[in-house]
């Protein structure tokens, strides 16, 4: 099975946090919805990492426009999770993309 690796990261806008997925360009054919993989990234970053946690420092410690990466999600198209490397973000600065 082919996996691939998505970046993740949190993009500050005046009104809200967005979870952003970074989906590379030669994705494996096995997925299929868009929809059901990026829920599935989100969904493997938060067992890893305390969401409250995340976006309040987030929220508190960035600026609008900012992108906090977390590093990214390795999967195959089944949903078996491959690898990880997820960091909680630092300080003003620290992650920006």
């Amino acid at each position: 099975m082919c996996s691939d690796t998505f970046g993740v990261g949190v993009r500050v806008t005046e009104e809200e946090l967005r979870f952003l997925v970074h989906v590379p360009t030669d994705i494996a054919s096995g997925w299929t919805d868009p929809e059901a993989f990026q829920s599935l990234v989100a969904e493997v970053v938060w067992e890893r990492l305390d969401r409250r946690s995340v976006l309040e420092t987030i929220a508190t410690e960035f600026d609008t426009r900012d992108t906090v990466r977390l590093g990214t999600v390795t999967l195959d198209p089944d949903g078996t999770v491959v690898d990880h490397d997820l960091t909680v973000p630092g300080g003003r600065g620290d992650d920006r993309a």
